[in-house]
């Protein structure tokens, strides 16, 4: 049995999910569609049998009428060895094992298979985390779990690895919004489905008080002459493929049969002592 502390309430996020799914606004998942596209564009292969993993599914169902819609739960639905193309969509920033979803999306792919993960990054939300976590600490002297802890490229990419996938590679987008005012911000996030799901999130309403004082800082630290206020999005990209032979593999050290020396055209001098 698996006893590590959960980040995600399961409960609590679908039912944020189902609350959304009444008018959602999904011009993030839009933005990561359109980038996953182009960069599909940009490989050189054509995929038969793609499996995307979605909390959201509505949206890349309609791009991908042939793929396998699973859900990101804890163990997904994907057979082994059956997919050439793993898409997980905007959903992993939730997983309570990151790692773990990764193995079983490997696992799911051919050999040569492709693997394209896209989620929310640790630049997301910036402003806001800091607005809210500076007024619950004026008005109540603590602070709660609020927001996401997102990761950051670095650490990201290093579970591509983890999790077995050859030729890793991770890259981000940043993509700046505005809003009317911070509530306008947080109104938006819960009909994106993205509230507060956190396992150790307060059980009972957040004081006024403290949610009028991190408006008023936000919009003091980060207002524009129009009284808008900026809110910054990023997106991550993992992209790794399932191990084969075929794929290009390091030189041995040592067995390189040119110089660096003759590469760039440029003279090799020995180091004095």
């Amino acid at each position: 049995m698996n006893n590590a502390p959960r980040l995600t309430d399961r409960t609590a996020l679908m039912r944020n999910r189902a609350r959304a799914s009444r008018a959602p606004v999904q011009f993030m998942h839009e933005a990561a569609l359109d980038e996953v596209q182009f960069r599909l564009g940009m490989v050189n292969r054509t995929f038969t049998a793609p499996a995307i993993v979605a909390g959201d599914a509505s949206l890349w169902a309609d791009h991908w009428p042939q793929a396998r819609i699973v859900s990101d739960e804890e163990v997904l639905a994907l057979d082994e060895g059956a997919h050439d193309l793993v898409i997980h969509a905007m959903c992993l920033h939730w997983a309570n094992d990151p790692v773990g979803q990764l193995i079983q999306c490997r696992r799911a792919l051919k050999p040569d298979g492709l693997l394209l993960a896209v989620l929310y990054g640790g630049e997301t939300l910036q402003e806001l985390r800091a607005a809210l976590a500076s007024a619950e600490v004026e008005k109540t002297g603590g602070l709660s779990p609020r927001v996401l802890p997102m990761g950051d490229i670095r650490d990201l990419g290093a579970l591509l690895q983890r999790a077995g996938l050859a030729l890793p590679v991770a890259d981000s987008l940043t993509l700046p919004t505005s809003y009317r005012d911070a509530f306008h911000l947080m109104r938006e996030l819960r009909a994106m489905g993205e509230a507060n799901a956190l396992a150790d999130r307060l059980r009972h309403p957040t004081r006024p008080s403290v949610l009028r004082d991190a408006a008023a800082r936000y919009a003091q630290a980060h207002g524009d002459d129009d009284g808008r206020i900026p809110a910054t999005f990023e997106l991550i990209f993992l992209t790794g493929w399932a191990p084969d032979e075929s794929q290009p593999k390091p030189l041995r050290p040592g067995s390189a049969t040119t110089s660096l020396a003759d590469a760039l055209g440029s003279i090799e001098k020995p180091l004095r002592d």
